[in-house]
């Protein structure tokens, strides 16, 4: 009975709620969630100085705490998660890199079982239906045009847990793969593509609705070749994921994102892989080689950018305190936004009664000091 679960209110904090900051704001959780009253017995936290905001939603990542999500078994799989969870990511969408279709119908199934028992919110395809001349950090011999029959294999391998696919819709087989991923509910990205305006607005037109890491594996925006960028930045269908760490945008891009795209069509990610939270050294995205020296990870051969090392509680606090964006956008843009997309707003992303007590605390200067999963404490801030 609700009657007989814990109660506890977390009081006196600047709460950041959907229409706004309230000041000495009270959140109530009873159970795993959030709740519209409070109860006698319930226990109090004072966290006045601090900031509570919902936990954070990662809709692209591909693994942390030296483990992958590609690779690892389930309990490297778990223990990666927690890893994120630990830096106030509450929801995760396990990210695959490029592989063959075996393997990935393979990890699909696997992954799929811990969306299933609660631990992901689902399955992103991240290759490898992308452009051989924007690969980045995927293998070329593995990558294959994004043929439906392929598409569809990878989605009934997942078993109704897959919720985005990364595709250079240019390719052949891309506006088709777009339509048949539109009429089962499941996200069309445009990513890793070397396509044209026209090509761009034509997969939009389709059904496409995300830019995998805007700017970063597309053309750049050019005056008289727009390329990509233009057509995903001003098209009110399209949410961009960026990737706020210092190295993948420059502070301008990241502006003019903000500026064209507004905080309602911005969804912050990491595109972490293994060495996230974990540390410098060498580390394998699916069968390439990669080092990660001072945070950066990049292939050994070649030199490219590969993923990222972020949490999203320091693009958090990069976001407010040297992009002085506002809290309020930097909330909706790491939590509420990518739970629309992902079609889970109804349970997470704000602090509203009735939703999981998905949370974070932080304190005057934004660094992460408590995280709330479900009620339980991932990280107590007493």
């Amino acid at each position: 009975m609700a009657g007989s679960e814990a109660s506890t209110v977390l009081s006196g904090a600047r709460v950041v709620l959907p229409t706004g900051t309230v000041e000495g704001g009270r959140v109530i959780v009873e159970g795993p969630r959030i709740a519209g009253s409070s109860r006698a017995d319930s226990a109090v936290v004072d966290l006045s100085g601090h900031w509570v905001v919902p936990g954070f939603v990662d809709m692209h990542v591909h693994g942390g705490g030296g483990n992958s999500f590609t690779s690892g078994t389930p309990d490297e799989v778990l223990k990666g998660i927690h890893t994120h969870r630990l830096h106030g990511t509450t929801t995760i969408v396990a990210s695959t890199v490029t592989g063959d279709m075996d393997f990935l119908a393979e990890r699909a199934s696997l992954l799929s079982e811990l969306v299933e028992q609660g631990d992901l919110a689902g399955i992103h395809f991240e290759g490898p239906f992308i452009s051989p001349c924007r690969k980045g950090a995927h293998s070329e011999a593995l990558l294959r045009d994004p043929d439906p029959a392929d598409v569809r294999k990878l989605m009934d391998a997942a078993r109704g847990t897959a919720k985005m696919f990364t595709l250079a819709t240019e390719m052949k087989g891309g506006i088709d793969s777009v339509r048949l991923l539109r009429e089962h509910g499941v996200i069309a990205a445009i990513g890793h593509t070397d396509a044209t305006y026209e090509q761009t607005v034509e997969a939009i037109e389709a059904g496409a609705t995300v830019a995998t890491h805007l700017f970063n594996a597309m053309p750049p925006l050019g005056h008289r070749d727009p390329g990509p960028i233009a057509a995903l930045l001003e098209d009110e269908r399209i949410t961009v994921e960026l990737i706020n760490d210092g190295t993948h945008l420059h502070p301008a891009a990241l502006e003019l994102a903000f500026r064209c795209a507004g905080s309602p069509r911005v969804a912050f990610i990491t595109d972490a892989m293994d060495a996230a939270g974990f540390g410098d050294g060498i580390y394998h995205l699916g069968p390439l080689e990669v080092e990660v020296k001072e945070g950066v990870a990049r292939l050994v051969e070649g030199g490219s950018i590969a993923g990222s090392t972020l949490t999203l509680d320091t693009a958090f606090r990069r976001s407010v305190t040297v992009d002085r964006l506002p809290v309020e956008d930097v909330v909706r843009s790491i939590a509420a936004n990518p739970a629309r997309l992902l079609g889970v707003y109804d349970r997470v992303g704000s602090l509203e009664p009735g939703k999981d007590a998905d949370l974070v605390v932080l304190d005057a200067d934004f660094a992460l000091t408590g995280v709330m999963r479900k009620g339980e404490w991932v990280v107590d801030p007493r």
